[in-house]
């Protein structure tokens, strides 16, 4: 992941933009008055959060992502504004070295690596006598073979060199098996062997698809541990990763909520189900990093525990000072205080839920998919949830267990950020214990010296209307724009003849407006730059004046052609029509986006002027019209 990736993985652009924009909430989009322009009757500025971008469909006509926002507020240039939001997300910068694209190499051969291990695993669950046992599990707990195919599910087998020997035989070393965590050393003479044995696996990917390590669940009930993960690597960090997370993304922002159960298998019934909205943190407890890596998908969590990890002990475990000491390595711990620590940071809303005793989500959702909608639609706040659990089976008449429930209840109700939820809790607290509301407020414990409360962002409920631009017109537009650069910079001056055809057909030059992303338009900027001076050679001024922010987006940008060099008429013909499609996508998100905050606006302003709107979508109209004429068109250059 480059510090750019980080930097955008870190930050949250609504929040961002809404430290200076006043949005609100239409469908999955945020709208508001685009801060560039003067304008107070057109909300015509939108941020897509799927995307990480926004775009003003008005007189601006301009968009992009975290990075062109500050820029165009700030009017810094690109470095400045990487160090700024660096520093606001905590991401060292580094230069860009040999040794660190070497390591960067290195990884992604580790990852080559996880994959031919998904192949080998999956093999010997499907193909061989000693995955039988394994498969016969997997169809037992309810595992269908198209859902095992799905989630790419194996078997380590017996033997301490299986899968030593057979990637010795791919090409791979030991000190490659061991740094991607397929194998352990020896601890009594040199040598290494199989870190997983007769074990069922699970690949565990990150959020984008990409192999980082491996789950592994025992077989023999007197093998331990009952799970092993993959050890800590460069590609494996447990507390920055979520089981599941790469197949229920699109789920997770469809519904706008998600779903978080302990097991592996609880994440592949629940989506085998239909509740796709389900990952897991693989046994540990839920760090902020995995919130705030969900929080880019929905504000809305549901912890959806067993009795044990939720419940009466769990519960007092988890509000206890010194419980970093405990071993939480078997089950989620508990930490109302922790997790209330973090909605507030996160503006989310955490909500828990508990199962009946003794059954696992993918029992219950096996059993009847309706009862697990049912438990999860009865999901407690919270401080609602502990107060219901403290109570539960406790003599509330008696006095000292009023007191104890309080003292265990009212630190976490002055850790609520808002004072109407305080006070809400307060009294019901009070009716709980059948006490006057102002004892409790007598002994709520006051904030620590200096401390300030966070302010409460409000944000308008979500609309009635979901629609929205489709979840793939981002990641498409962020590949074309690669595509497009990845055409130019094997042959920059092929910009003239792109620019011609351009204009001789009504249609604005090639420019840094044709890109969103902003490493993109900055190494257009450098291109053009480049052009337009005659110190220096095109690419020994390229290379001279490249920031070494934009280095790893160069490489990925410079590699060979997939499938060889192409002519350059192909290359013309290629280019032309990857630039047009880019425009019409734009044009279609316009439309479709100016329509929606048309009909938004409708509803709550019965006489809303809508011509600026059918100005702006007539306009719009217009430039697809002259693009879709260009287009018809052969693609020759002069």
């Amino acid at each position: 992941m480059t510090a750019i990736d980080d930097i955008k993985s870190r930050i949250d652009i609504v929040d961002l933009v809404s430290e200076t924009v006043k949005l609100r909430r239409s469908g999955k989009n945020y709208t508001g008055f685009c801060p560039f322009h003067t304008n107070t009757r057109t909300p015509a500025f939108v941020v897509f959060p799927e995307s990480g971008t926004w775009r003003c469909f008005g007189q601006c006509n301009e968009g992009g992502d975290i990075f062109r926002f500050v820029m165009k507020k700030e009017g810094w240039d690109f470095p400045e504004t990487l160090r700024f939001l660096a520093e606001k997300a905590g991401v060292q910068l580094e230069p860009v070295t040999p040794q660190r694209q070497q390591t960067e190499q290195v990884n992604e051969r580790l990852q080559g690596l996880l994959e031919e291990a998904v192949n080998f695993y999956r093999h010997h669950l499907l193909q061989t006598p000693a995955g039988q046992p394994a498969l016969a599990y997997l169809t037992k707990r309810g595992l269908t073979q198209a859902t095992i195919e799905t989630f790419g599910l194996g078997y380590a087998p017996e033997g301490w060199e299986n899968s030593l020997q057979y990637f010795r035989g791919k090409g791979y070393s030991n000190d490659e098996m061991l740094r991607a965590g397929l194998v352990t050393e020896r601890q009594e003479r040199e040598g290494t062997y199989d870190r997983f044995r007769n074990r069922i696996m699970f690949p565990i990917r990150d959020a984008m698809g990409h192999m980082a390590g491996f789950g592994a669940r025992i077989l023999d009930p007197n093998d331990v541990p009952k799970f092993l993960n993959s050890p800590q690597t460069a590609l494996f960090d447990k507390g920055r990763l979520l089981y599941g997370l790469d197949q229920a993304r699109k789920m997770i922002r469809s519904q706008d909520q998600v779903v978080i159960v302990e097991g592996y298998l609880d994440v592949i019934v629940l989506h085998q189900a239909g509740f796709s909205n389900a990952v897991s943190p693989m046994g540990t407890a839920l760090t902020e990093d995995q919130m705030r890596l969900l929080k880019r998908f929905t504000r809305r969590f549901v912890l959806a525990l067993d009795p044990d990890a939720a419940g009466d002990k769990a519960t007092l475990r988890g509000l206890e000072i010194a419980r970093q000491s405990l071993d939480h390595n078997d089950e989620i711990a508990f930490d109302a205080r922790g997790l209330l620590r973090h909605e507030a940071r996160l503006q989310a809303d955490v909500r828990v839920t508990t199962l009946p005793p003794g059954m696992d989500p993918d029992e219950v959702v096996l059993r009847d998919p309706e009862e697990w909608r049912k438990i999860l639609e009865a999901a407690k706040p919270i401080v609602a949830h502990v107060m219901d659990t403290l109570a539960a089976g406790r003599d509330l008449e008696d006095p000292k267990t009023k007191t104890e429930v309080a003292a265990q209840v009212l630190p976490l109700i002055e850790d609520v950020p808002s004072p109407v939820e305080r006070d809400t809790y307060r009294q019901r607290l009070a009716r709980m214990l059948k006490v006057d509301v102002r004892a409790l407020q007598g002994v709520a414990p006051a904030a620590a010296p200096g401390q300030r409360r966070k302010p409460v962002i409000k944000t308008e409920r979500p609309g009635r209307r979901t629609q929205a631009i489709p979840a793939t017109s981002g990641q498409r537009a962020a590949a074309m724009e690669a595509h497009c650069l990845h055409l130019l910079l094997r042959q920059p001056d092929i910009i003239y003849q792109v620019d011609r055809f351009l204009q001789q057909n009504g249609l604005g030059r090639f420019s840094e407006a044709d890109f969103e992303l902003s490493d993109h338009q900055q190494i257009v900027h450098l291109l053009l730059e480049s052009m337009a001076q005659d110190r220096l050679e095109i690419n020994k001024y390229l290379q001279e004046n490249l920031p070494d922010s934009l280095e790893d987006t160069w490489q990925a940008l410079t590699v060979d052609m997939t499938y060889g060099e192409p002519t350059s008429e192909k290359r013309f013909e290629d280019l032309v029509r990857t630039i047009m499609d880019l425009r019409l996508l734009k044009i279609d998100q316009s439309i479709q986006q100016i329509r929606f905050l048309q009909e938004d606006l409708q509803d709550q302003e019965e006489n809303l002027d809508l011509n600026p709107y059918q100005e702006l979508i007539g306009q719009s109209a217009q430039a697809r019209n002259r693009l879709e004429k260009a287009l018809a068109k052969p693609l020759i250059p002069d």
